[in-house]
């Protein structure tokens, strides 16, 4: 992205990988795999303006996993007790609170993901 200005209002996850930079929509669509890979019955949705994927049908924004694209990285979001599970696994990718930053110019960790994914979707069906 690193476009100056307001984000455009996408329609679908399609439309919004469409509008990224290829680098990034090969990344983005990776990752969107990747996650489907790990929960296929993961509804797609936009929220925020970014994709999310509903990790129990009609999820609330804390029962979602989101993508999103940069200059440099793709942002993921699978929430922080997520990202604090799977501190030491992550540890060289920068980090937020609730989010892990994966470098365009890296491969994705696949398998960590996937794991990232179904450590949060029990969380969710535990209700915690």
């Amino acid at each position: 992205m690193a476009k100056k200005g307001a984000m455009p209002n996408f329609e679908t996850i399609d439309d919004y990988i469409a509008n990224q930079s290829e680098e990034a929509q090969n990344k983005l669509q990776e990752l969107r795999n990747i996650i489907k890979q790990a929960a296929p019955d993961a509804e797609e949705v936009l929220n925020y303006k970014i994709p999310c994927f509903n990790l129990v049908p009609n999820g609330k924004r804390d029962q979602q996993l989101m993508m999103a694209a940069y200059a440099k990285f793709i942002g993921f979001y699978p929430f922080p007790t997520t990202i604090a599970a799977f501190s030491a696994e992550l540890k060289e990718f920068k980090q937020g609170k609730g989010s892990v930053q994966f470098p365009l110019d890296k491969p994705l960790p696949k398998d960590l993901i996937i794991e990232m994914v179904k450590y949060r979707r029990e969380e969710i069906l535990k209700g915690t």
